[in-house]
């Protein structure tokens, strides 16, 4: 089963600002990725203005999830607030647990059900650990499962080496150092 740390991730990672490949182009292809991870009906469809909030989540989310880099307080996103406004939902006791339940259905209780993973994913600790590459052209979402919760680049080998390569390289030209060829 995928927790919400992990659904949230896949939902930011929907597009891939490096590529800038969009697996959310259209409201079809909205239906079909929340319908294949269970969050609307087989009947369920789509419009433009869904897709236009599930776009303004994915973006305000990956904006918020930058926050998450150093620990510190950060203002909530105003997409990820404005979308986050639209999306009702209602808190649930069932069996003495608490839960946000959306209170529509359709496409816009799919993504209250993927809003309402915001607060379970603080509840169980993976929230804080949810974090967005801090490499400018990448942005892709991961979880941060170093111990110390310092990681900052989805892949080291990649994103982590570009950014040291940069920061090198701006060292090498402000000392007056000459770059080898």
């Amino acid at each position: 089963m995928t927790g919400p740390a992990e659904l949230l991730r896949d939902f930011v990672n929907t597009y891939d600002v490096e590529g800038d490949a969009d697996e959310l182009a259209s409201p079809a292809e909205l239906s079909v990725w929340l319908r294949e991870r269970g969050l609307i009906g087989d009947d369920d469809r789509a419009a433009d203005e869904d897709l236009a909030v599930a776009t303004q989540l994915r973006e305000g989310l990956r904006a918020a999830l930058r926050g998450n880099h150093d620990g510190g307080p950060y203002e909530v996103p105003e997409g990820l607030d404005a979308a986050l406004a639209g999306l009702p939902v209602r808190v649930t006791l069932s069996a003495g647990t608490p839960a946000l339940d959306p209170v529509g259905s359709g496409v816009a209780g799919g993504l209250a059900r993927l809003a309402a993973l915001i607060p379970a994913a603080h509840a169980d600790g993976t929230w804080s650990r949810l974090k967005v590459c801090a490499e400018s052209t990448c942005q892709w979402a991961f979880i941060d499962s170093s111990k110390n919760r310092s990681r900052s680049w989805c892949s080291m080998r990649v994103c982590g080496n570009r950014t040291k390569t940069r920061a090198y390289r701006a060292r090498r030209q402000a000392e007056g150092t000459p770059r080898p060829s």
